[in-house]
């Protein structure tokens, strides 16, 4: 069940995303991790703190 909620709403998010399939890979690690994808293409990212809050190892967001 939790990987189709996490392809439907990564989907959902990625829809504009100029590099899709690194948006799509990197959505799913987060919704699996933190279980949750913000609304829309872009910010809301307050709906989901766990995944406003991933950073990559430069620091910068991970969660597209």
């Amino acid at each position: 069940m939790h990987a189709a909620y996490c392809s439907s709403k990564c989907s959902d998010r990625c829809s504009a995303a100029g590099v899709k399939d690194r948006c799509l890979k990197y959505c799913g690690i987060c919704c699996a991790e933190c279980k949750c994808v913000p609304s829309g293409t872009y910010g809301n990212k307050h709906e989901c703190p766990c995944y406003r809050d991933k950073l990559n190892k430069k620091g910068k967001p991970k969660c597209p």
